[in-house]
């Protein structure tokens, strides 16, 4: 498995899991029922992209830069989609740990993740595992299918 940068020629092998994460309704608060187009903007939006790949064939990408612009941007941010079929392979650690190496040879002063589902507990786990923290939970922020209203944890590594 490799990690690279990622190109919109990209696209077309992402797009499948990216949709059906974001259709699934558990992790993502993009707007249902987006256009390849739409998504496709909306990932790569001026943000550095990876993809992880293994033998030709793309299992999950990652997007980073500044959580914000200005004076907020030497805080970074990230999100992962990993395909389902290559889920529990440590496709997210790995796309993950090579976030935060980047986000630290780039010369952020920590990473800030703004809306981690609290049911996606994968998640959660995996970016504990890391190092980050929950700084802060919003109750009732997403509006999860399967479970309703739930908590969006604020979670932040210091890469001080």
């Amino acid at each position: 498995m490799g990690i690279r940068a990622a190109s919109e020629t990209d696209w077309p092998a992402v797009w499948p899991f990216w949709r059906d994460i974001v259709e699934a309704g558990e992790t993502y608060a993009y707007p249902l029922g987006a256009t390849t187009d739409q998504a496709r903007g909306w990932w790569f939006d001026g943000s550095r992209v990876t993809v992880l790949e293994e033998d030709g064939r793309i299992l999950g990408s990652a997007k980073m830069g500044p959580n914000r612009p200005g004076r907020g941007a030497h805080v970074g941010t990230a999100s992962f989609m990993v395909d389902a079929s290559a889920r529990g392979r440590g496709v997210g650690r790995r796309l993950a740990e090579d976030m935060v190496a980047w986000h630290r040879a780039e010369g952020f002063a920590g990473i800030q993740f703004n809306a981690v589902v609290e049911t996606n507990t994968a998640a959660v786990r995996l970016w504990q595992d890391l190092g980050f923290a929950i700084v802060g939970t919003v109750p009732g922020a997403f509006d999860s299918a399967q479970h309703g209203r739930v908590g969006l944890h604020v979670m932040y590594l210091d890469l001080g």
